[in-house]
């Protein structure tokens, strides 16, 4: 099997779907696999017809982690490695913060390690019943990666994400619900068309503002007031010449729903 046959894409009325499809192995990604991923999310935020990017999987797993094994029997669940290995679990997630359309992880089962924080770096979870985001690294004796003691602080909060990271845990379907970090649990066999109902909306979506917005929500959480507000002043400069805002403040005078292009 190809790398292009263990990491599909296709597009589809604005939306990029990437679907992870390695079920034997429960969709651990090995560096081939990121490389591939991180190569669609760039032509993604670089291709004016791809306005929301959804990420799922095939089989039981939506990502059990880093693939290490290299040949022989898999070890889905460890999860990390040394230099070149960290460095690409951690462009991997770059890539899923960094893309100036909407990503949307549609989380099937399992979500561990690296697989976790690829999808709570994700704009929007939406997730099947049987759901759950385990990190195992310190019961394996590893140093938590794929950028966890970055993401996980600023997404769950600093106790949830040392209960987490220090004492191996689960974080179940529900509880991410109540936390705020699953945007809409569906029972197994309304995963794919949630999330692509999501992407739609996405899609039909004014996409340079909205691209703008995800990197200002994203740089607000290491930066100070001053620099926020300048940025903030940069991106509505940028957006107000875009046919989208004129489109925005066309419909608001005609008392109509926009018509966005994406440009």
């Amino acid at each position: 099997m190809t790398v292009e046959d263990e990491v599909t894409h296709t597009v589809e009325d604005g939306v990029a779907r990437i679907v992870f499809n390695r079920p034997e192995r429960l969709n651990a990604l090995g560096p081939p696999q990121r490389e591939r991923v991180i190569a669609l999310l760039a032509e993604a935020g670089a291709t004016v017809e791809v306005r929301a990017v959804v990420l799922t999987a095939v089989g039981r797993a939506f990502c059990a982690g880093g693939d290490l094994s290299g040949t022989g029997k898999p070890k889905a669940k460890v999860v990390g490695g040394t230099g070149p290995g960290v460095r690409s679990a951690q462009a991997l997630i770059a890539a899923v913060l960094d893309c100036p359309k909407p990503v949307i992880a549609a989380v099937n089962g399992v979500a561990a390690g690296m697989g976790a924080q690829l999808a709570l770096a994700a704009d929007f979870i939406v997730a099947s019943s049987k759901a759950r985001f385990a990190e195992l690294f310190v019961t394996r004796g590893i140093v938590p990666d794929a950028g966890a003691a970055y993401l996980l602080p600023r997404v769950l909060g600093l106790h949830t994400a040392k209960r987490l990271l220090l004492l191996g845990g689960d974080l179940s379907v529900a509880e991410a619900e109540r936390l705020g970090i699953v945007h809409q649990v569906v029972e197994p066999d309304e995963l794919d068309a949630a999330a692509q109902q999501l992407a739609a909306r996405l899609a039909a979506g004014p996409t340079v503002a909205l691209g703008l917005a995800k990197r200002l929500l994203n740089q607000s959480l290491d930066s100070d007031r001053v620099a926020a507000f300048d940025r903030e002043e940069m991106a509505v400069a940028m957006n107000v010449w875009t046919e989208d805002s004129a489109e925005g403040l066309r419909s608001f005078a005609e008392k109509r729903d926009p018509v966005f292009r994406g440009w």
